[in-house]
Protein backbone atom coordinates (compact mmCIF):
# COMPACT_ATOMS: atom_id res chain seq x y z
CA UNK A 1 0.00 0.00 0.00
CA UNK A 2 1.37 3.42 -0.92
CA UNK A 3 2.07 5.92 1.83
CA UNK A 4 -0.80 8.40 1.71
CA UNK A 5 1.31 11.03 3.46
CA UNK A 6 3.17 11.44 0.17
CA UNK A 7 0.18 12.39 -1.97
CA UNK A 8 1.23 16.04 -1.88
CA UNK A 9 3.89 15.42 -4.49
CA UNK A 10 1.42 14.05 -6.98
CA UNK A 11 -0.73 17.17 -6.83
CA UNK A 12 2.08 19.69 -6.63
CA UNK A 13 2.65 21.72 -9.78
CA UNK A 14 5.16 24.41 -10.48
CA UNK A 15 4.17 27.76 -11.83
CA UNK A 16 3.36 27.30 -15.50
CA UNK A 17 5.56 28.87 -18.13
CA UNK A 18 4.39 32.37 -18.80
CA UNK A 19 3.03 32.95 -15.29
CA UNK A 20 4.66 35.95 -13.69
CA UNK A 21 6.93 35.25 -10.74
CA UNK A 22 6.61 37.53 -7.72
CA UNK A 23 9.92 39.40 -7.58
CA UNK A 24 8.99 41.71 -4.72
CA UNK A 25 10.98 39.47 -2.39
CA UNK A 26 14.13 37.85 -3.68
CA UNK A 27 15.15 34.49 -2.28
CA UNK A 28 18.62 34.70 -0.76
CA UNK A 29 20.50 31.55 -1.76
CA UNK A 30 23.74 29.98 -0.63
CA UNK A 31 25.55 27.09 -2.32
CA UNK A 32 27.39 24.44 -0.33
CA UNK A 33 29.87 22.56 -2.49
CA UNK A 34 31.02 24.47 -5.55
CA UNK A 35 31.97 21.70 -7.95
CA UNK A 36 30.55 20.39 -11.21
CA UNK A 37 26.89 19.83 -10.27
CA UNK A 38 26.79 23.19 -8.50
CA UNK A 39 27.27 24.76 -11.93
CA UNK A 40 23.94 23.33 -13.08
CA UNK A 41 22.26 24.74 -9.97
CA UNK A 42 23.85 28.13 -10.55
CA UNK A 43 22.78 28.32 -14.20
CA UNK A 44 19.20 27.55 -13.23
CA UNK A 45 19.18 29.99 -10.31
CA UNK A 46 20.40 32.70 -12.69
CA UNK A 47 17.35 32.00 -14.86
CA UNK A 48 15.03 32.85 -11.97
CA UNK A 49 14.06 36.53 -11.54
CA UNK A 50 13.45 36.23 -7.79
CA UNK A 51 16.83 34.84 -6.69
CA UNK A 52 19.94 36.45 -5.29
CA UNK A 53 23.04 34.29 -4.83
CA UNK A 54 24.64 35.65 -1.67
CA UNK A 55 27.17 33.05 -0.50
CA UNK A 56 29.12 29.92 -1.27
CA UNK A 57 31.21 27.47 0.73
CA UNK A 58 33.56 24.68 -0.26
CA UNK A 59 36.12 22.56 1.58
CA UNK A 60 38.78 23.49 -0.98
CA UNK A 61 40.19 26.97 -0.18
CA UNK A 62 39.46 29.48 -2.93
CA UNK A 63 37.13 27.18 -4.84
CA UNK A 64 33.91 28.99 -3.85
CA UNK A 65 35.41 32.37 -4.77
CA UNK A 66 36.53 31.10 -8.19
CA UNK A 67 33.10 29.53 -8.71
CA UNK A 68 31.30 32.83 -8.09
CA UNK A 69 33.70 34.69 -10.36
CA UNK A 70 33.11 32.14 -13.13
CA UNK A 71 29.40 32.93 -13.12
CA UNK A 72 29.80 36.67 -12.67
CA UNK A 73 28.32 36.78 -9.17
CA UNK A 74 29.43 39.98 -7.48
CA UNK A 75 29.26 40.57 -3.75
CA UNK A 76 28.72 36.95 -2.72
CA UNK A 77 30.58 36.02 0.47
CA UNK A 78 32.87 33.03 0.10
CA UNK A 79 35.57 33.37 2.77
CA UNK A 80 34.25 30.53 4.94
CA UNK A 81 36.30 27.72 6.41
CA UNK A 82 33.25 25.43 6.43
CA UNK A 83 29.61 25.20 5.46
CA UNK A 84 28.66 25.62 9.13
CA UNK A 85 30.46 28.94 9.31
CA UNK A 86 28.44 30.14 6.32
CA UNK A 87 25.17 28.93 7.84
CA UNK A 88 25.97 30.74 11.11
CA UNK A 89 26.60 34.06 9.33
CA UNK A 90 23.42 35.93 10.24
CA UNK A 91 24.32 38.83 7.96
CA UNK A 92 23.47 36.67 4.98
CA UNK A 93 19.78 36.27 5.90
CA UNK A 94 19.75 33.02 3.95
CA UNK A 95 16.39 31.69 2.79
CA UNK A 96 17.67 28.47 1.22
CA UNK A 97 20.75 26.51 0.21
CA UNK A 98 21.62 24.08 -2.52
CA UNK A 99 23.80 21.26 -1.20
CA UNK A 100 26.06 20.05 -4.01
CA UNK A 101 28.78 18.27 -2.08
CA UNK A 102 30.05 14.77 -2.71
CA UNK A 103 27.79 11.99 -1.40
CA UNK A 104 29.38 11.44 2.00
CA UNK A 105 28.96 15.14 2.79
CA UNK A 106 25.24 15.30 2.00
CA UNK A 107 23.83 14.57 5.44
CA UNK A 108 25.64 16.93 7.83
CA UNK A 109 25.25 20.16 5.81
CA UNK A 110 21.56 19.33 5.29
CA UNK A 111 21.08 18.76 9.03
CA UNK A 112 22.96 21.94 9.90
CA UNK A 113 21.01 24.05 7.40
CA UNK A 114 17.65 22.75 8.57
CA UNK A 115 18.64 23.29 12.21
CA UNK A 116 19.49 26.87 11.23
CA UNK A 117 15.96 27.35 9.86
CA UNK A 118 17.02 27.34 6.20
CA UNK A 119 15.24 25.55 3.35
CA UNK A 120 17.32 22.84 1.62
CA UNK A 121 17.59 21.56 -1.94
CA UNK A 122 19.76 18.46 -1.56
CA UNK A 123 21.35 16.87 -4.61
CA UNK A 124 20.81 13.17 -5.18
CA UNK A 125 21.44 10.63 -3.85
CA UNK A 126 19.62 11.57 -0.64
CA UNK A 127 22.52 10.25 1.49
CA UNK A 128 24.86 7.26 1.50
CA UNK A 129 23.13 5.27 4.24
CA UNK A 130 19.59 4.92 5.53
CA UNK A 131 20.68 6.00 9.01
CA UNK A 132 21.96 9.30 7.60
CA UNK A 133 18.70 9.90 5.74
CA UNK A 134 16.72 9.31 8.93
CA UNK A 135 18.81 11.91 10.79
CA UNK A 136 18.24 14.46 8.01
CA UNK A 137 14.50 13.84 8.17
CA UNK A 138 14.49 14.31 11.94
CA UNK A 139 16.06 17.75 11.41
CA UNK A 140 13.53 18.48 8.67
CA UNK A 141 10.63 17.57 10.92
CA UNK A 142 11.94 19.67 13.80
CA UNK A 143 12.60 22.69 11.58
CA UNK A 144 9.38 22.76 9.58
CA UNK A 145 11.44 23.86 6.58
CA UNK A 146 11.32 22.56 2.99
CA UNK A 147 13.65 19.70 2.12
CA UNK A 148 13.55 18.63 -1.52
CA UNK A 149 15.80 16.01 -3.14
CA UNK A 150 17.36 16.68 -6.56
CA UNK A 151 15.47 14.33 -8.86
CA UNK A 152 14.91 16.49 -11.95
CA UNK A 153 13.75 13.55 -14.15
CA UNK A 154 10.51 13.83 -12.13
CA UNK A 155 9.84 17.00 -14.11
CA UNK A 156 9.96 15.20 -17.49
CA UNK A 157 6.55 14.97 -19.15
CA UNK A 158 7.22 11.37 -20.21
CA UNK A 159 7.86 10.34 -16.62
CA UNK A 160 4.64 12.07 -15.61
CA UNK A 161 2.88 10.13 -18.36
CA UNK A 162 4.04 6.81 -16.89
CA UNK A 163 2.37 7.72 -13.61
CA UNK A 164 -0.80 8.79 -15.43
CA UNK A 165 -0.93 5.43 -17.21
CA UNK A 166 -0.55 3.51 -13.95
CA UNK A 167 -3.06 5.73 -12.13
CA UNK A 168 -5.60 5.27 -14.94
CA UNK A 169 -5.97 1.59 -14.02
CA UNK A 170 -5.30 0.38 -17.57
CA UNK A 171 -2.54 -1.92 -16.26
CA UNK A 172 -4.72 -3.38 -13.53
CA UNK A 173 -2.96 -4.66 -10.42
CA UNK A 174 0.79 -4.21 -10.64
CA UNK A 175 2.69 -7.34 -9.63
CA UNK A 176 6.15 -7.25 -11.28
CA UNK A 177 8.53 -4.49 -12.30
CA UNK A 178 11.87 -4.65 -14.06
CA UNK A 179 13.99 -1.51 -14.08
CA UNK A 180 17.52 -0.23 -14.19
CA UNK A 181 19.87 0.96 -16.83
CA UNK A 182 23.49 1.31 -17.58
CA UNK A 183 26.41 2.53 -19.55
CA UNK A 184 28.71 0.27 -21.51
CA UNK A 185 31.64 2.47 -20.51
CA UNK A 186 30.55 5.27 -18.20
CA UNK A 187 32.42 5.40 -14.91
CA UNK A 188 32.30 9.15 -14.10
CA UNK A 189 35.89 10.35 -13.77
CA UNK A 190 36.08 13.42 -16.06
CA UNK A 191 36.46 15.69 -13.01
CA UNK A 192 38.69 13.48 -10.91
CA UNK A 193 37.96 10.67 -8.46
CA UNK A 194 35.34 11.99 -6.01
CA UNK A 195 32.68 9.80 -7.66
CA UNK A 196 34.70 6.61 -7.28
CA UNK A 197 36.47 6.88 -3.92
CA UNK A 198 34.74 5.40 -0.91
CA UNK A 199 35.83 8.31 1.29
CA UNK A 200 33.93 10.82 -0.84
CA UNK A 201 31.27 8.87 -2.76
CA UNK A 202 30.39 5.95 -0.48
CA UNK A 203 28.24 4.41 -3.19
CA UNK A 204 28.80 4.24 -6.95
CA UNK A 205 26.38 3.42 -9.77
CA UNK A 206 23.77 2.58 -7.11
CA UNK A 207 23.58 6.16 -5.90
CA UNK A 208 24.55 8.01 -9.06
CA UNK A 209 22.05 6.60 -11.57
CA UNK A 210 20.44 3.76 -9.63
CA UNK A 211 18.42 6.19 -7.52
CA UNK A 212 16.97 7.68 -10.73
CA UNK A 213 15.81 4.35 -12.13
CA UNK A 214 14.25 3.37 -8.81
CA UNK A 215 12.40 6.69 -8.68
CA UNK A 216 11.13 6.18 -12.22
CA UNK A 217 9.04 3.18 -11.22
CA UNK A 218 8.44 3.79 -7.52
CA UNK A 219 7.00 7.22 -8.23
CA UNK A 220 4.74 5.73 -10.91
CA UNK A 221 3.22 3.20 -8.51
CA UNK A 222 2.87 5.51 -5.51
CA UNK A 223 6.05 4.63 -3.62
CA UNK A 224 5.00 1.46 -1.77
CA UNK A 225 7.10 0.52 1.23
CA UNK A 226 10.05 -1.83 0.52
CA UNK A 227 10.05 -4.95 2.68
CA UNK A 228 13.02 -7.14 1.79
CA UNK A 229 15.92 -7.11 -0.63
CA UNK A 230 18.40 -9.61 -1.99
CA UNK A 231 21.21 -7.57 -3.47
CA UNK A 232 24.48 -7.94 -5.37
CA UNK A 233 27.18 -5.46 -6.30
CA UNK A 234 30.56 -5.64 -7.99
CA UNK A 235 33.46 -3.51 -9.19
CA UNK A 236 35.19 -5.56 -11.88
CA UNK A 237 35.66 -2.64 -14.28
CA UNK A 238 36.52 0.21 -11.93
CA UNK A 239 39.31 -1.74 -10.23
CA UNK A 240 40.89 -2.79 -13.53
CA UNK A 241 43.79 -0.48 -14.50
CA UNK A 242 43.20 -1.51 -18.12
CA UNK A 243 39.59 -0.27 -18.09
CA UNK A 244 39.23 1.49 -21.45
CA UNK A 245 37.05 4.28 -20.07
CA UNK A 246 39.80 5.84 -17.97
CA UNK A 247 41.87 8.75 -19.25
CA UNK A 248 45.18 7.80 -20.80
CA UNK A 249 47.80 7.40 -18.11
CA UNK A 250 45.26 7.39 -15.27
CA UNK A 251 44.33 3.69 -15.20
CA UNK A 252 46.64 2.62 -12.40
CA UNK A 253 45.78 5.62 -10.22
CA UNK A 254 42.02 5.44 -10.71
CA UNK A 255 41.83 1.65 -10.32
CA UNK A 256 43.74 1.86 -7.03
CA UNK A 257 41.34 4.53 -5.72
CA UNK A 258 38.15 2.83 -6.92
CA UNK A 259 36.20 1.88 -3.80
CA UNK A 260 32.53 1.77 -4.79
CA UNK A 261 30.23 -0.33 -6.98
CA UNK A 262 30.19 -0.13 -10.78
CA UNK A 263 27.36 -2.68 -11.08
CA UNK A 264 24.51 -3.66 -8.79
CA UNK A 265 21.43 -5.84 -9.02
CA UNK A 266 18.64 -6.75 -6.63
CA UNK A 267 15.34 -8.52 -6.14
CA UNK A 268 13.12 -6.35 -3.96
CA UNK A 269 9.75 -7.20 -2.41
CA UNK A 270 7.42 -4.24 -2.00
CA UNK A 271 4.25 -3.75 -0.01
CA UNK A 272 1.18 -4.82 -1.97
CA UNK A 273 2.70 -8.02 -3.35
CA UNK A 274 4.85 -6.23 -5.93
CA UNK A 275 8.26 -7.58 -6.93
CA UNK A 276 10.97 -5.26 -8.28
CA UNK A 277 13.81 -6.68 -10.39
CA UNK A 278 16.57 -4.06 -10.52
CA UNK A 279 19.98 -3.73 -12.17
CA UNK A 280 22.27 -0.75 -12.76
CA UNK A 281 25.73 -0.34 -14.32
CA UNK A 282 28.42 2.25 -14.83
CA UNK A 283 30.26 -0.24 -17.00
CA UNK A 284 29.43 -3.60 -18.58
CA UNK A 285 30.04 -5.68 -21.67
CA UNK A 286 26.51 -5.10 -22.92
CA UNK A 287 24.55 -2.31 -24.56
CA UNK A 288 21.74 -2.40 -21.98
CA UNK A 289 20.70 -4.54 -19.02
CA UNK A 290 17.13 -4.30 -20.28
CA UNK A 291 14.09 -2.08 -20.71
CA UNK A 292 11.94 -0.89 -17.84
CA UNK A 293 8.80 -3.03 -17.65
CA UNK A 294 5.74 -2.56 -15.45
CA UNK A 295 3.53 -5.68 -15.55
CA UNK A 296 -0.10 -5.68 -14.47
CA UNK A 297 -3.10 -7.98 -14.55
CA UNK A 298 -4.76 -5.99 -17.36
CA UNK A 299 -1.76 -4.70 -19.27
CA UNK A 300 1.95 -4.03 -19.21
CA UNK A 301 4.08 -1.02 -20.08
CA UNK A 302 7.53 -1.12 -21.70
CA UNK A 303 9.84 1.90 -21.39
CA UNK A 304 12.80 1.50 -23.78
CA UNK A 305 16.30 1.66 -22.35
CA UNK A 306 18.80 4.25 -23.50
CA UNK A 307 22.48 4.04 -24.38
CA UNK A 308 23.66 6.14 -21.43
CA UNK A 309 21.01 5.95 -18.74
CA UNK A 310 20.58 9.14 -16.73
CA UNK A 311 16.84 9.66 -16.63
CA UNK A 312 16.31 10.36 -20.31
CA UNK A 313 13.45 9.20 -22.54
CA UNK A 314 14.49 8.66 -26.14
CA UNK A 315 11.90 6.37 -27.72
CA UNK A 316 8.14 5.79 -27.51
CA UNK A 317 6.74 3.55 -24.78
CA UNK A 318 4.51 0.57 -25.59
CA UNK A 319 1.35 -0.51 -23.80
CA UNK A 320 0.50 -4.23 -24.15
CA UNK A 321 -3.17 -4.98 -23.45
CA UNK A 322 -6.38 -6.54 -24.76
CA UNK A 323 -9.16 -4.79 -26.66
CA UNK A 324 -12.38 -6.70 -27.22
CA UNK A 325 -10.67 -9.92 -26.28
CA UNK A 326 -7.87 -9.40 -28.79
CA UNK A 327 -4.24 -8.99 -27.80
CA UNK A 328 -2.90 -5.69 -29.04
CA UNK A 329 -0.35 -3.03 -28.30
CA UNK A 330 -0.52 0.74 -28.28
CA UNK A 331 2.41 3.06 -28.90
CA UNK A 332 2.63 5.90 -26.40
CA UNK A 333 4.27 8.74 -28.36
CA UNK A 334 7.37 10.39 -26.95
CA UNK A 335 6.16 13.72 -25.61
CA UNK A 336 9.52 15.44 -25.95
CA UNK A 337 13.16 14.57 -25.69
CA UNK A 338 14.62 15.42 -22.31
CA UNK A 339 15.91 18.98 -22.07
CA UNK A 340 18.51 18.69 -19.32
CA UNK A 341 18.76 22.43 -18.69
CA UNK A 342 14.98 22.79 -18.82
CA UNK A 343 14.47 20.05 -16.25
CA UNK A 344 17.04 21.63 -13.97
CA UNK A 345 15.20 24.94 -14.26
CA UNK A 346 12.00 23.17 -13.25
CA UNK A 347 13.76 21.50 -10.32
CA UNK A 348 14.94 24.88 -9.06
CA UNK A 349 11.65 26.65 -9.80
CA UNK A 350 9.48 24.09 -8.02
CA UNK A 351 11.78 24.21 -5.00
CA UNK A 352 11.60 28.02 -4.88
CA UNK A 353 7.82 27.98 -5.25
CA UNK A 354 7.48 25.51 -2.37
CA UNK A 355 9.68 27.68 -0.16
CA UNK A 356 7.83 30.88 -1.01
CA UNK A 357 4.29 29.50 -0.98
CA UNK A 358 4.51 26.95 1.81
CA UNK A 359 3.46 24.15 -0.54
CA UNK A 360 4.84 20.58 -0.33
CA UNK A 361 8.39 19.83 -1.38
CA UNK A 362 8.43 18.86 -5.07
CA UNK A 363 10.44 15.71 -4.32
CA UNK A 364 9.75 14.97 -0.65
CA UNK A 365 11.97 13.06 1.72
CA UNK A 366 8.94 10.99 2.77
CA UNK A 367 9.19 9.27 -0.61
CA UNK A 368 12.93 9.27 -1.19
CA UNK A 369 13.53 7.63 2.19
CA UNK A 370 12.13 4.46 0.56
CA UNK A 371 14.48 4.92 -2.39
CA UNK A 372 17.40 5.31 0.02
CA UNK A 373 16.27 2.32 2.09
CA UNK A 374 16.43 0.13 -1.02
CA UNK A 375 19.92 1.36 -1.94
CA UNK A 376 21.05 0.83 1.65
CA UNK A 377 19.44 -2.62 1.67
CA UNK A 378 21.16 -3.65 -1.57
CA UNK A 379 24.55 -2.68 -0.13
CA UNK A 380 23.92 -4.51 3.16
CA UNK A 381 22.54 -7.60 1.42
CA UNK A 382 25.48 -7.73 -0.98
CA UNK A 383 27.92 -7.54 1.92
CA UNK A 384 26.02 -10.19 3.93
CA UNK A 385 25.49 -12.51 0.96
CA UNK A 386 21.82 -13.04 1.79
CA UNK A 387 18.38 -11.44 1.71
CA UNK A 388 17.82 -8.74 4.35
CA UNK A 389 14.72 -7.11 5.80
CA UNK A 390 14.32 -3.39 5.24
CA UNK A 391 13.46 -1.60 8.47
CA UNK A 392 12.75 2.13 8.34
CA UNK A 393 12.58 3.78 11.77
CA UNK A 394 9.69 6.03 12.76
CA UNK A 395 10.61 9.67 12.34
Amino acid sequence: MADKSMDGLNTFTAQDDGVAVDTSKKMRIGIIGCGWIAGSHMKSYLNQPDVEIVAGADLVPGKAKAFMEKYGIEGAKTDYASHKEMLEDKSLNLDAVSICTYNRQHAQPAIDALNAGIHVLLEKPFTVTLDEAVEVMKAEKASGKILSIGFQPRMDENMKEIKKIVDSGVLGQIYYIQTGGGRRRGIPTPFGTTFIEDATAGIGALGDIGCYSLDLVLNAIGYPKPLTVSGYKSAFFGTDPNYSGYKAGKGEEYAAKFGVDDFAAAFIRLEGGIVLDFRIAWAMNLDTPGDTIIMGTKGSLRVPSTECWNGTFEAPMTLYHEVGGLQTQTTIPLISKKDKDGLFDKKIRTFLDACKNGTPAPVPSSQIIYNQAIIDGIAKSAEAGREVEIVIPEI
